[in-house]
C-alpha cells in the first residue's frame, strides 16, 4: 500500500480512482469505424463539391468539426484517403456496373438498357457520384481518374468494348458505332444532367431519374439497332 493510500484510510477518505491513460496516438473523440466512415463520406462530398486537388485533410477536419489529429489518425495523407475511397466505395460500384456485361447470352439492347438503369440507380443512391464524375473522371487532369488508371488500368472497359465490337460483327449492333465511345455517350447522356441539381425539363417541370433513364434508353434504341 502506498503512502497516499495509508493516509486516505487513516483520514476516512474514499480512495481516488485514477483514470486509465488514453492510448498513445489515438485522438480524443475518435469512435473507430463509425468515425472513419463519416470522414470518408465528408471527403466524398467535398471532393464532389470543390475537387480533390482543392481539398486538404485540414479542410476535411474543419468540415467534420474534428481536430486535424483525428483525420491524420485514419489517413496519413490525402493520397491514402483517395486510395481508401477507391477500394471501399468505387471498386464495388465499378463491379456492379460491370456485372451487366458478364452474361454471355444477353442481347446488346438489354445489356445497354441494364447499364443505363444501374447507372441512374447509382446516382440516386450516392448523391456525390454525378458531380464527382464530372469533376474528376471526364477531365484529363482529374486526380481520381489518374489514380484509378494507375491502380487498375482499363481492363474492364476494354473487355466491354470488345463485347460491343463482337455484337457489331454479329449484326446485332449498328456497325457505324464507335465501340470506344459507347460508354462516354452513355455516361454523358445519363450522368451529366444529374450532376446539376437544378437541371429541369421544358417549362421548369422536374425530371425524375426514372424518366431520365427511360429517355436515354429510348434515345438509344434506334441508334444501336443494326441496319
Amino acid at each position: 500500500m502506498t503512502k497516499e493510500s495509508v493516509e486516505d484510510v487513516a483520514s476516512g477518505a474514499e480512495p481516488v480512482q485514477k483514470r486509465p491513460g488514453r492510448r498513445p496516438g489515438r485522438p480524443s473523440g475518435a469512435h473507430g469505424e463509425q468515425a472513419r466512415a463519416r470522414l470518408l463520406d465528408i471527403a466524398l462530398e467535398m471532393f464532389a463539391r470543390q475537387g480533390i486537388g482543392e481539398t486538404t485533410l485540414g479542410a476535411i477536419a474543419r468540415e467534420a468539426g474534428v481536430t486535424p489529429a483525428m483525420v491524420h489518425y485514419y489517413f496519413k495523407t490525402r493520397d491514402q484517403l483517395v486510395d481508401m475511397l477507391i477500394d471501399e466505395r468505387f471498386v464495388p460500384l465499378r463491379a456492379e456496373l460491370g456485372r451487366v456485361f458478364n452474361d454471355p447470352d444477353s442481347e446488346p439492347v438489354d445489356t445497354l438498357r441494364a447499364f443505363v438503369e444501374t447507372l441512374v440507380a447509382t446516382v440516386d443512391r450516392y448523391p456525390w457520384f454525378a458531380a464527382l464524375w464530372v469533376r474528376e473522371m471526364i477531365s484529363d487532369g482529374g486526380l481520381l481518374r489518374r489514380r484509378m488508371a494507375e491502380r487498375f488500368g482499363d481492363e474492364h472497359k476494354e473487355r466491354a468494348i470488345e463485347r460491343i465490337a463482337v455484337w457489331q460483327k454479329e449484326g446485332k449492333l449498328n456497325p457505324a458505332l464507335e465501340p470506344s465511345l459507347v460508354f462516354a455517350s452513355l455516361f454523358g447522356l445519363t450522368v451529366f444532367p444529374l450532376a446539376t441539381s437544378r437541371w429541369r425539363g421544358e417549362g421548369g417541370r422536374a425530371i425524375t431519374s426514372g424518366q431520365l433513364a427511360r429517355h436515354v434508353v429510348a434515345l438509344l434504341m434506334n441508334g444501336i439497332q443494326p441496319y
